[in-house]
């Protein structure tokens, strides 16, 4: 089968495709024909080492896949090693959804929509009539926590994003506005994946009580380290947020994942299907998220 490898750190660059042999199903799990892959802001990180070690080399990335069982089910599943034309999975996992629904809507609500499920639900605690400010809001997270602030009574519901294409799109997903530094409200709860710059100012932005809630380092450029007595003057929070532990959690996957299957079904929530790559282009596809040239989910397609 054709696979995509890396055997050092790097950029794009190091992702090559291979020929490996079939993966071998163990105890319990079942082989899986891959529809589509999806392609994470993490796997970046993995890319360039700053999620795996270099024993782990060489490396298969991707977590996540709509694939087809051997009995013909299509099933969505968390994996490992999903830039693939076949991987594994546990049978206990696999969740069966319709033919008709997109692969990468499906896929968008797997990791970007648990993401942002929790980061609302479990992180932020998001109280009704609050003000919302969701960073990188076109993006796979981004997308859906600006629909998911609105659902679940958010008050507000603002978006900072890079680019005039971008702004339309979430202000059609149902953003109140567009916005830049410095605020012109304060705000209740901040949802940032870029680090850098940009959280130092939106922590300067939160309301008394407000939170700020941090899952990503886009900007690869560290954060100020912040201290407790200013988090004191400020009255604020900020919170650190991880899917994958959580998602070790009981009750972390199955309940927040019907919840937003059912959103779907009912129209209430869109998931953004952005680029399709073919397999071997993965490295095209991580060039162009790094570049913020792409919005909503992204998806490799064998």
């Amino acid at each position: 089968m054709i696979a995509i490898q890396f055997d050092h750190f790097g950029g794009p660059e190091v992702l090559q495709p291979v020929e490996l042999a079939a993966p071998v199903p163990g105890p319990g799990e079942v082989l899986l024909t891959v529809e589509a892959a999806g392609v994470n802001f993490a796997d970046t990180h993995q890319t360039d080492g700053s999620y795996l070690g270099a024993d782990a080399l060489p490396y298969v990335p991707g977590s996540e896949v709509v694939a087809r069982t051997p009995d013909g089910r299509r099933v969505l599943a968390r994996v490992s090693h999903g830039y693939a034309e076949q991987v594994t999975a546990k049978e206990s996992a696999l969740l069966e959804i319709p033919e008709d629904l997109g692969a990468a809507e499906a896929l968008a609500l797997m990791v970007q929509g648990l993401t942002a499920w929790h980061l609302l639900r479990t992180s932020a605690r998001l109280r009704a009539g609050e003000t919302v400010v969701v960073h990188s809001a076109a993006g796979g997270v981004g997308s859906l926590a600006v629909q998911l602030a609105r659902e679940f009574g958010a008050g507000r519901v603002l978006a900072q994003v890079s680019s005039p294409d971008k702004e339309r799109l979430v202000l059609d997903l149902g953003a109140d506005a567009v916005v830049g530094y410095p605020l012109q409200e304060k705000a209740d709860v901040v949802l940032d994946a870029v680090g850098g710059e940009l959280f130092d100012l939106a922590l300067d932005s939160l309301a008394s009580f407000g939170r700020l809630v941090s899952y990503g380092s886009a900007a690869r450029t560290g954060f100020t380290p912040v201290d407790p007595a200013r988090l004191g003057r400020l009255n604020a929070a900020v919170v650190g947020f991880w899917l994958r532990p959580t998602l070790a959690a009981p009750g972390a996957v199955d309940g927040p994942l019907e919840e937003l299957f059912g959103l779907v079904a009912e129209g209430r929530l869109k998931p953004v299907a952005g680029g399709s790559y073919p397999l071997t282009e993965a490295r095209r596809a991580h060039e162009d998220m790094l570049a913020r040239r792409t919005v909503g989910k992204v998806v490799l397609v064998p």
